[in-house]
């Protein structure tokens, strides 16, 4: 449920309800918007009616959120998540693009990528260090020492990092050298992962799992957000269906879909959607069209020596050629392109 204070409620007012059902046993978070607070409550809802909270002073009323989702919902949070990333806004009026190598393969290969995109108009660096495979005989990543490039390559060319946590044992690690920490699609209802990443406190890129539904995927969010951290991005990348020419299916309907269930900011990953990178560009502009707050796109400077997902990867030219359309599509949906 919601406890929502009346414009005039002072810091008392809402001090003295927070310690009401903390004492009733109740997890609390506060949400400050601009006209209105609202105080989340997690608890037995059979408590309510012996604490009488709308006869508390500041109190305007107390509505139930029906959603499984509680802290995810927009009932419990009108205004839309701006998630920060030094100086740039994830949720806001502008759109982000996140586009690097699938895996990072050598010092050259990513400073090399890294350039490309900035100069493409990307202002987040996406690389994986650790590579979850399907097969044990496929590159898993250079662990370690890609995280150490991936922090090189942001001093030298001020791209924030992305990066996927793929489990417990390496989350300080990753947390040390990431700026948004990524739980990929097969982690995304690892709930013990989930709550130890809430933890950390760094953004956190949650990806869809490709046979989840929209409300299982809002509740892995819950996780982190009830752990006590605010800044979840969730991201879009295509879902299993009976259709094999594609990688996997893309739900452009998550899109719309999200922003009207959550406060949360969504975008989209064409390039692990699609598996081809013939209709990443297709799918982007879409993903733009339909309200992404941002992209999630593979380039790489050679993509048929890629060691991972060459065939998705867009070349640096394909990619500066995309993002001149983005921007007139953004433009003609009331957004911007963020550049660097």
């Amino acid at each position: 449920m919601i406890v929502i204070m009346n414009h005039c409620a002072g810091q008392e007012d809402i001090q003295l309800v927070i310690d009401k059902l903390e004492q009733a046993g109740f997890r609390v978070h506060l949400s400050k918007g601009v006209e209105r607070t609202i105080i989340g409550a997690v608890g037995d809802r059979t408590q309510i009616n012996d604490i009488a909270l709308e006869a508390m002073p500041g109190v305007e009323k107390v509505v139930p959120i029906m959603h499984p989702f509680k802290l995810a919902s927009r009932v419990f949070k009108e205004e839309d998540t701006v998630v920060r990333v030094g100086n740039l806004e994830i949720g806001g009026d502008h759109i982000q693009v996140m586009a690097g190598p699938c895996a990072v393969e050598s010092r050259e290969q990513l400073l090399e990528a890294a350039e490309q995109v900035k100069a493409g108009g990307a202002t987040i660096l996406r690389g994986g260090a650790y590579k979850p495979r399907t097969s044990p005989y496929s590159f898993q990543g250079l662990e370690e020492k890609g995280l150490k490039l991936l922090a090189e390559v942001r001093e030298i060319t001020g791209l924030p990092v992305v990066t996927e946590v793929m489990d417990t044992s390496t989350l300080p690690l990753v947390s040390e050298y990431a700026d948004i920490l990524q739980i990929g699609a097969r982690n995304m209802q690892n709930f013990f992962l989930l709550r130890q990443v809430a933890k950390v406190g760094k953004p956190v890129l949650l990806k869809r799992a490709p046979s989840a539904t929209v409300e299982e995927w809002l509740m892995a969010a819950e996780y982190i957000l009830a752990g006590g951290n605010s800044n979840v991005i969730l991201c879009e990348r295509g879902i299993k269906s009976f259709e094999s020419y594609t990688r996997n299916t893309l739900d452009l309907t998550a899109v719309p879909v999200i922003k009207y269930l959550s406060h949360l900011p969504v975008i989209v990953d064409p390039s692990h959607a699609i598996g081809n990178w013939r209709f990443v560009g297709d799918m982007s502009r879409a993903a733009v069209a339909a309200g992404a707050d941002g992209l999630l796109i593979e380039v790489h400077p050679n993509p048929p020596e890629a060691l991972c997902d060459g065939k998705q990867s867009l070349t640096p030219q394909n990619f500066k050629a995309l993002m001149a359309e983005l921007r007139v599509i953004a433009w003609a949906v009331g957004r911007e392109m963020e550049e660097i």
